[in-house]
């Protein structure tokens, strides 16, 4: 499936930043904690991809790097927006934001080019897992403020459409062997492990900066959209665990009708944006 690279703008206010979703606090600073990731985490991404595309001989497979490249080029730019309403509304993304960044350089300095790309292979699994989900179950996003609401449909739409390139990449550049499948799920365990550890002390300061009270209902509600009902985080376990099948790849899981709309989105999002201009 080749992805399309979508110029999608969005204006994002800083009165929203921590209360976006009607869930309440908790779980709005939990969305944002993984807004943190997206800007030096979609580099990475790209710059993974682009360590073997010279080494691609597949002309439809270079199509498919190049889209790959664009559409993480714009969500890189829209959460930057989206992580400077944060910032200007008074909360330390900057600091955060520079610790991922950190992170990952020495990532890149420091570890193989093939493990960099199975890195981003897990991490490009959980994003479109995720975003499954948020299309799939419509109580996540349920009056949410539109603008931040729009950036998170329209990211999860697109992760999911090019959910499978780096897979192919990895399929094309690296032998299939018992080492190359255990360098696949070891890193697989240790990515989740470093990006989890990341994400929930960032998600606990971010609602302790919050100047709107979140308190134990707020807490309670959050827990029952990641874990319970909705239940975002549960829901996506099984796809994380598929990930161990040798032979694995993410279109096993044909999902595209839900991202069927998607030009449908980006005609009003665009018109949206014009119109906030106006």
């Amino acid at each position: 499936m080749e992805p399309v690279r979508r110029n999608l703008k969005f204006r994002l206010s800083k009165e929203d930043a921590d209360n976006w979703n009607p869930a309440g606090v908790p779980f709005t600073q939990f969305m944002n904690a993984l807004s943190i990731f997206f800007p030096a985490g979609e580099r990475f991404f790209i710059d993974s991809i682009r360590n073997y595309r010279d080494d691609i001989e597949d002309e439809q497979l270079k199509k498919e790097i190049h889209q790959f490249i664009g559409q993480e080029a714009m969500h890189t730019r829209e959460h930057l927006v989206y992580n400077q309403a944060l910032i200007d509304a008074g909360f330390p993304v900057d600091m955060y934001m520079n610790r991922v960044e950190k992170l990952l350089k020495n990532v890149q300095k420091f570890i193989p080019k093939h493990v960099q790309l199975a890195v981003t292979m897990a991490l490009e699994h959980l994003t479109a897992s995720l975003g499954e989900v948020l299309l799939k179950d419509p109580a996540l996003m349920e009056g949410a403020e539109e603008n931040f609401k729009s950036v998170w449909l329209w990211h999860a739409m697109e992760e999911i459409e090019h959910k499978g390139v780096a897979f192919d990449v990895w399929n094309s550049v690296m032998p299939n062997n018992p080492y190359t499948y255990t360098v696949r799920v070891v890193t697989h365990v240790i990515a989740h492990l470093v990006f989890w550890s990341l994400v929930i002390p960032f998600h606990i300061n971010l609602v302790r900066k919050s100047n709107k009270k979140s308190g134990v209902k707020g807490w309670y509600k959050c827990f029952q959209y990641l874990w319970t009902k909705p239940g975002a985080l549960r829901k996506i376990m099984l796809e994380l665990v598929k990930y161990f099948r040798p032979g694995f790849h993410p279109w096993q899981n044909d999902n595209r009708y839900l991202f069927n709309n998607i030009d449908e989105f980006a005609k009003k999002a665009d018109l949206n944006y014009e119109k906030s201009a106006a």
